[in-house]
């Protein structure tokens, strides 16, 4: 048995395929014994992750710092808005996805290369008004994106050869909000799989170098804007995505859905989870999502008012991400790791 799992495991694809493989089995086992609520918290997670890990990639591997991501995701949900107010069959939700991808994708090579010749606080600068100035651009569109309101996304319909598959495996109908929620960690597995490929091939090694020292990126022949333009594309591109999956879950596209917070918080599951690794924005996500209803909640049974308790949800999130700093700063994934090793090396 354990000559087998090694030989599945040979190579990093590998690897990550058989990963991809026990992800799906989990996903279906997990899907098919929650509640709607907890399914579509799940399918917040998945979002967030997909966008949190193309910012990993982009700020742990190739060490640019984004505060502008939330507008990718904003570019990807109406993208996603409009295709799916055309369309709302099933069968266009892997288009849907596709289109936001790719359009996010272009969004992000006209932003890469101006972001390519800055460095440090004027990237982030630079970033940081691209998603204060993305949202705006709805209201000044607004017979085509909705103004204020925004758009109303119609759910995307369940194909019946889906859902037929899906109840000869589980022997449950599939609902729209569990339709949707397969939809996002199907996507998720996929994007993972995608970014670990290409994090350890010689792409990744690219911008690990760059990161590392431009000085001798640039002398062993690495074309240091080329990189730093691909690793924008790709975190863009996983925005995108992770916005088409948002506008699908909240049956929405507006301004109000995209602001600075939202850019913050995918940076802030980031740097809880752990920088470059796709396993720590996954954990930053879960945290980032769960933490505030269980502190709002918490709030509740304490006597706090509906307003107290919810404005005490953000105030122990930042604590809780200034701790991390102060004692995790490799983040919970990367503090993991090092005292693992640290042990295996005392032994």
């Amino acid at each position: 048995m354990n000559a087998t799992l090694t030989r599945l495991a040979a190579t990093p694809v590998r690897r990550h395929f058989l990963c991809a493989v026990i992800g799906l089995v989990v996903i279906v086992l997990a899907l098919e014994s929650l509640s709607t609520f907890r399914q579509s918290q799940l399918t917040s997670v998945a979002y967030l992750a997909i966008a949190a890990g193309g910012l990993t990639v982009l700020t742990g591997l190739s060490g640019q710092l984004s505060l502008g991501h939330g507008a990718f995701m904003a570019v990807g949900a109406y993208t996603a808005a409009l295709m799916l107010r055309a369309n709302d069959s099933g069968w266009s939700v892997p288009l849907v996805l596709l289109a936001a991808t790719v359009v996010s994708a272009v969004v992000g090579v006209v932003v890469g290369v101006a972001a390519a010749r800055l460095h440090g606080p004027y990237l982030a600068g630079a970033t940081l008004a691209l998603a204060v100035a993305v949202p705006g651009l709805a209201l000044y569109f607004s017979d085509y994106l909705g103004g204020e309101q925004g758009l109303v996304v119609p759910a995307p319909k369940v194909p019946p050869l889906i859902d037929d598959m899906m109840y000869f495996v589980t022997g449950n109908e599939l609902s729209g909000t569990k339709f949707v929620a397969y939809v996002s960690w199907v996507l998720l597995v996929i994007v993972f799989f995608l970014l670990a490929n290409i994090s350890s091939s010689r792409i990744g090694r690219r911008w690990r170098a760059v990161r590392d020292d431009e000085v001798a990126a640039e002398l062993a022949g690495i074309d240091l804007g080329r990189a730093r333009i691909l690793a924008f594309v790709v975190s863009a591109a996983c925005a995108g995505a992770g916005g088409a999956v948002l506008a699908m879950s909240a049956r929405i596209a507006a301004p109000s859905g995209f602001t600075l917070t939202l850019s913050l918080t995918l940076l802030s599951a980031v740097v809880i989870g752990g920088l470059g690794t796709l396993s720590g924005a996954l954990i930053g996500a879960l945290l980032l999502t769960y933490i505030p209803p269980v502190v709002t909640n918490l709030g509740l049974d304490l006597g706090l008012s509906s307003l107290q308790s919810a404005e005490l949800a953000p105030l122990v999130t930042g604590i809780f991400t200034v701790l991390v700093i102060l004692f995790a700063p490799l983040g919970l994934v990367g503090t993991f790791r090092k005292l693992r090793s640290t042990r295996k090396e005392m032994k």
